[in-house]
């Protein structure tokens, strides 16, 4: 989903101004715990918003009972899937399955962008399960991020915790891109990676 929602980018911002690799706009990243202020973005940690985005879709499919409609309402929203699914014949009463996502497509009550957004997420796990199948055999794995968390006090630069711990800026700033003033907030301490 983060390949299609922003192509793992956390810098990423749409139109709709949803940030980072999962796209939450700012009420959605909220509502998932994730902190949005004058210092700190949490809708661009990779960390806190994988786990808000992981939260966010199980809720999606326990509302909506079907994962393609799920990852609809998590591009559309919510409340456009509900009413969509109110415009199909008998949409009120019946359970939906994998297949009321096709009804709602051929009947076009999706936006264009939606209903091409689940045939892409399907494809984006397929290439994922077996990618040689699909040409995708060459590409090295990468190894996981090795890091430390520190707790630092008040408005500490990344390019001060970058010099102490003998890195880059860049570095510092790739594991922490919440942190999108390049300093920590005032008046309260930080958890630093």
């Amino acid at each position: 989903l983060a390949l299609i929602e922003s192509g793992y980018s956390n810098t990423a911002v749409s139109r709709a101004r949803a940030v980072g690799i999962w796209q939450f706009i700012a009420g959605t990243g909220r509502r998932y715990g994730l902190k949005q202020d004058d210092w700190v973005d949490e809708r661009r940690d990779p960390f806190r918003a994988t786990d808000a985005a992981a939260r966010h879709l199980a809720d999606l499919n326990e509302e909506f009972g079907s994962w393609y409609l799920a990852a609809a309402a998590y591009n559309a929203g919510a409340g456009r899937v509900t009413r969509s699914l109110r415009r199909l014949p008998g949409g009120e009463g019946e359970t939906p399955s994998a297949s009321t996502f096709f009804a709602l497509y051929d009947k076009r009550y999706l936006r264009a962008e939606t209903r091409d957004y689940v045939p892409q997420l399907s494809a984006a796990a397929l290439i994922a399960k077996d990618p040689a199948r699909y040409g995708f055999d060459s590409i090295p794995g990468l190894q996981p991020l090795v890091y430390d968390e520190i707790t630092v006090p008040d408005a500490t630069g990344l390019d001060v915790i970058a010099r102490l711990a003998d890195t880059t800026i860049s570095a510092i700033t790739e594991l922490n891109p919440e942190y999108y003033r390049g300093v920590t907030p005032p008046r309260r301490t930080s958890v630093v990676r």
